[in-house]
């Protein structure tokens, strides 16, 4: 399916790795022009030439800002003004016992999950709605439904997400803009990665032996009963962020692998 969007600029937020690097490559595979962001000059160059090296369509271009810095935003707002595709995917997670979570801890999270994107949305959508075509895509969790346990304050900041994309899918009523959330479940990252060999390392048990218990104790609800890959993600957001997704709007678009027991 040609997904409409070879002439399209994108920018997405934490794209030098994981779920946004698997996201901007999608993109630019289907020709867009993508900005690629990351806090660290060397760590976006890093990932632009791993996407030039292996997809020869589309443009990736450097879009350095560290996302929790108000002026370190103006600043990207500036050298980049315009983008069709808007895609938050900036996120902070640390499993903390909820006593042990710290007022910062909640202001942090809070800033980092939830204001970043408030802010991006705040500058882009608006020219969206001007030209009357774009795209603003939250990467949310299924924790913003099922809060974990030992991630409270990371179930609240994506809850959050949820409430800003639908109030912003308001805004563009009548309009060939949407706004969407997309809610994925366990996803082998390089951050989950990196978190799962380390319990691996402290019990003395193979990484699959620790997938196999994380499903069983923490996430029994899921029909997938394995960490989904970041392309599965990524297909999800490369077709919401398309002209073929003109009629979904104001939803939250579940990539969980069935962890959520609702069929709503």
């Amino acid at each position: 399916m040609n997904l409409g969007i070879s002439d399209k600029t994108a920018l997405v937020t934490g794209s030098t790795q994981g779920i946004g690097f698997a996201i901007a490559a999608a993109l630019k595979s289907e020709g867009a022009t993508v900005y690629v962001n990351g806090r660290s000059e060397g760590r976006v160059n890093d990932a632009i030439g791993r996407l030039n090296t292996s997809i020869s369509t589309g443009k990736a271009l450097p879009a350095v800002a560290d996302l929790s810095d108000v002026d370190q935003i103006q600043k990207l707002f500036q050298s980049i003004p315009s983008v069709d595709i808007l895609v938050n995917n900036t996120s902070i997670f640390d499993p903390k016992d909820f006593f042990e979570i710290a007022d910062a801890d909640w202001q942090q999270f809070f800033d980092v999950n939830v204001m970043s994107g408030v802010r991006m949305a705040r500058h882009y959508l608006r020219g969206m709605l001007d030209r009357n075509w774009g795209r603003v895509i939250f990467i949310s969790s299924e924790s913003a439904i099922n809060i974990p346990e030992e991630m409270i304050h990371y179930g609240m900041s994506k809850t959050a997400q949820l409430a800003v994309s639908r109030g912003l899918a308001e805004l563009t009523k009548g309009t060939n803009v949407t706004v969407n959330s997309v809610l994925p479940g366990p996803t082998y990252s390089e951050g989950v990665a990196g978190f799962v060999e380390s319990l691996a390392s402290q019990s003395g048990k193979t990484t699959d032996e620790v997938s196999e218990q994380f499903f069983k104790e923490m996430r029994p609800t899921s029909l997938l009963q394995r960490f989904a890959d970041v392309e599965e993600v990524a297909n999800m957001v490369a077709y919401v962020s398309s002209e073929r997704s003109s009629a979904t709007n104001g939803a939250a678009l579940r990539v969980d692998g069935g962890v959520v027991k609702s069929a709503f």
